[in-house]
């Protein structure tokens, strides 16, 4: 198990006003931007964890990762050719999730909320790149618990037990709904792949403002079609 701290991040207004595909600067939101950003910069501190796993017992719609039972097919079938996986969780981090915005200034929570976003995404992207450059992954794709229906967020509790205190670890705290706190928190497993997955692929609600790539049908058919091979 390794600790991710120290991870760097990009905190400019531009950077922002990209993560908001804003093209053209408003001088009052810029000006909000600068001020939270001052606020954040001193005491951004995100954080990762991971841990080194293998895959075993596959069989069905289950499989064991780090000793640990999870069931879901589409899991059991990205990782039928994978034994070595890497759980995770990262987070933005406490200190800058205790930054509240004003009850009453409606935009500087929704700025505010953009920059502990942008936190994130540069904390996952570093470990990421990290697990990739240490590991020599190559292609890489992750799932996470709740993500689909298959993989109900409820198994978050068997993601966390492979750790043991993530709590202690790097702050992140998980509920009796099996949400995250600090809420600005990602979980999941990633692993080496050929061809490159997204659980968007096998979603088919519409509107989703975190879609990555389209539902497409015939992939679930596929998936469908390699448990039921495996089982026969």
């Amino acid at each position: 198990m390794e600790i991710l701290t120290n991870i760097p991040v990009n905190l400019t207004p531009e950077r922002i006003f990209e993560w908001l595909c804003m093209r053209q600067k408003n001088e009052t939101i810029a000006s909000s931007v600068q001020e939270l950003l001052e606020t954040v910069r001193p005491i951004v501190n995100p954080k990762a964890v991971y841990e080194v796993s293998y895959v075993d017992n596959k069989n069905g719609d289950s499989l064991d990762i780090s000793g640990i039972e999870f069931t879901s097919r589409v899991l059991r079938v990205n990782l039928d050719q994978v034994g070595r996986v890497f759980p995770y969780v990262v987070t933005c981090g406490r200190e800058i999730d205790e930054i509240k915005a004003t009850s009453t200034d409606i935009m500087q929570a929704f700025l505010l909320d953009a920059i502990k976003e942008v936190v994130l995404h540069s904390a996952y992207r570093h470990l990421k790149e990290y697990l990739t450059e240490t590991y020599a992954l190559g292609q890489t794709s992750t799932m996470a618990p709740g993500s689909l229906e298959d993989w109900p967020i409820t198994q978050q509790r068997e993601l966390f037990s492979i750790f043991g205190d993530v709590e202690g670890l790097v702050g992140v705290k998980l509920t009796n709904s099996f949400l995250m706190i600090p809420i600005k928190s990602i979980s999941g497993i990633l692993f080496p792949t050929e061809i490159r997955f997204e659980s968007c692929q096998l979603c088919t609600r519409g509107n989703c403002i975190g879609r990555r790539a389209p539902y497409n049908p015939d992939l679930v058919t596929k998936y469908k079609e390699k448990v039921l091979e495996s089982a026969t």
